[in-house]
């Protein structure tokens, strides 16, 4: 019973760590240096990993922001892996697994100084598992996760352009978030409504249409 929902026990963990972070976070944001507290529409994620906060004061958040990355990491990872299992073709199904995995250790480093060169590559590898997840996904009769899938990897782009560009860094921390609650969405969608046989069913249905 326990094995079945770790993945949803992490990321309740995760966010409820991260959530207490932002509790201790000093203060300063990209808006204003000196404000106080964290603020959920100035304040990216990563301000809660460093050493100091952005006022420059010693950033209190920082091990409850570590240990929610971590829980988050493992969730993900986790996710990938069972949902590799799914996928009927072993080449995509590794690349699910394997890439979903390297992309959670690099995420997790995110809390490291190499913060900028972990989001470019960890999110280069997730997007990459999750493309091959919305592949299967369309080849499903799971109409609700065809809509849901595009939306993560729409809005997941949309918050990639505006890292990689700097334009619009102003909306950047609200949409980081949206991300995140986007594909915290997905993933619990598809890891309790989804199994093999969703996706083995229509593969076979394709199948038999191209043999007539």
């Amino acid at each position: 019973m326990l094995k079945k929902h770790l993945i949803l026990i992490g990321i309740i963990i995760a966010l409820s760590l991260l959530g207490i972070a932002t509790r201790y976070y000093p203060g300063g944001s990209q808006r204003d240096k000196n404000s106080i507290g964290y603020q959920w529409t100035n304040n990216y994620i990563s301000n809660l990993f460093g050493e100091k906060a952005i006022n420059g004061e010693p950033n209190g958040a920082r091990p409850w922001a570590a240990a929610g990355m971590l829980f988050y990491s493992i969730s993900f990872a986790l996710f990938f892996v069972d949902f590799s299992n799914k996928i009927p073709k072993k080449g995509p199904a590794k690349i699910v697994r394997y890439c979903g995995i390297s992309a959670m250790v690099v995420t997790f480093s995110a809390v490291t100084p190499l913060h900028d060169i972990a989001i470019i590559i960890g999110s280069t590898l997730a997007l990459i598992s999750m493309f091959y997840i919305t592949v299967f996904v369309f080849k499903s009769r799971l109409h609700f996760f065809k809509v849901l899938s595009v939306i993560c990897l729409v809005a997941f782009y949309c918050a990639e352009y505006v890292y990689g560009s700097r334009n619009y860094l102003e909306v950047l921390p609200i949409l980081q978030k949206t991300v995140l609650v986007l594909t915290v969405a997905w993933v619990l969608c598809l890891q309790y409504s989804t199994t093999a046989d969703d996706f083995i069913v229509r593969n076979n249905a394709a199948t038999k249409g191209d043999v007539a």
